[in-house]
């Protein structure tokens, strides 16, 4: 206790004793110790609120950011979710134009049947459903990053349904799995198949920007700005085309 206070309470205890018996001072000295140690202890008592207070206060912000995670968790997945959705909302509208021709497939399956060395896949691999099933299986696996089963169940899926509607898709897929464990001859030749075997699908502008992305990071800059070009050119107004011209814009400032 500081000086100052020491005097205040010697004043106090002199006022209170003034009617009272003459105190010693060395009893003055022992009152004055007795009162600075209840003011300690009711400093530290203060103290102490305050610690309790502040870790309460420390518990709701903890609590606060689990409910934020949760939450955070929550809007990930229904992102997740939401892009499945469309991924499986566009595939449906890239093969309804395949499934609504099954007139021309069965009359091609009959004409099949009067020639033995052109005999028909097995009927499963003709079911919808299955190839639909099939395809989202080893979709999941490449979201979740599991890549090496992804790549199992597309080059499997591929195999089995080959004339599929969703074969295009797949063999975009699987060169997705290589180009993100950055296998680039894979990819090549997978992305590449996108091209040669499926010059209608829907994924050839993205099969090319993959292909121009593949051949920057190889350092091929004439090829990967010839391929990226193309994208800019043939697909103009696409997200693809945004992409290829981003890429070519880094192309420049790099000086390639």
């Amino acid at each position: 206790m500081s000086v100052t206070s020491r005097s205040a309470l010697l004043l106090i205890l002199l006022a209170v004793g003034a009617n009272a018996p003459a105190a010693s001072k060395s009893e003055l000295e022992a009152r004055i110790v007795q009162l600075e140690r209840k003011l300690d202890n009711r400093g530290l008592m203060d103290m102490l609120n305050q610690v309790t207070d502040l870790q309460r206060q420390v518990q709701q912000l903890r609590g606060n950011i689990e409910v934020q995670n949760h939450t955070l968790e929550n809007l990930q997945k229904r992102q997740r979710d939401l892009y499945l959705d469309i991924d499986r909302r566009l595939n449906r509208l890239e093969a309804g134009g395949v499934q609504g021709s099954t007139g021309g497939a069965g009359f091609s399956a009959a004409a099949a049947a009067d020639t033995p060395e052109r005999a028909p896949a097995p009927a499963p691999a003709l079911d919808p459903a299955e190839q639909r099933k099939a395809y989202d299986q080893a979709l999941e696996l490449l979201k979740e990053g599991r890549y090496d089963e992804a790549a199992a169940a597309f080059q499997a899926f591929l195999q089995k349904y080959a004339g599929s509607s969703y074969a295009d898709n797949a063999q975009y897929w699987l060169g997705e799995v290589y180009y993100v464990t950055r296998q680039f001859p894979l990819a090549l030749t997978e992305f590449g198949k996108v091209l040669n075997d499926y010059p209608n699908s829907p994924k050839i502008a993205d099969a090319r920007l993959k292909l121009g992305y593949i051949h920057y990071e190889l350092k091929d800059w004439g090829t990967a700005r010839s391929l990226l070009s193309q994208v800019v050119k043939n697909y103009p107004g696409s997200t693809s085309a945004r992409l290829a011209q981003e890429r070519l814009d880094r192309l420049n400032q790099e000086g390639h």
